[in-house]
C-alpha cells in the first residue's frame, strides 16, 4: 500500500499481484495518478470496486477524513 498526502486531498494505492485499487477524497488527484500509469503500462480501469480479495467495500459519500 502506497499512500499520497497533499494539501489536495489523500489518495491510496494498493498493489496485489497484478491489480491495482485506488481510493482517495480527490477524484482529480485518482485520475491523474491512472492516466500517469497507463501511460507506463498496459491496464484498463475496471470502473468502481464493489469487492476486493473477497471483501464488499461500501462507499461513503461523507467528508469523514480524519
Amino acid at each position: 500500500m502506497y499512500v499520497k498526502r497533499s494539501t489536495r486531498g489523500i489518495m491510496f494505492l494498493t498493489l496485489y499481484v497484478d491489480d491495482i485499487l485506488l481510493a482517495g477524497n480527490n477524484l482529480e488527484m485518482i485520475e491523474a495518478t491512472k492516466k500517469w500509469l497507463s501511460s507506463a503500462f498496459e491496464m484498463k480501469d475496471m470502473g468502481e470496486t464493489r469487492y476486493v480479495l473477497g471483501m464488499k467495500l461500501i462507499r461513503s459519500l461523507r467528508n469523514s477524513w480524519v
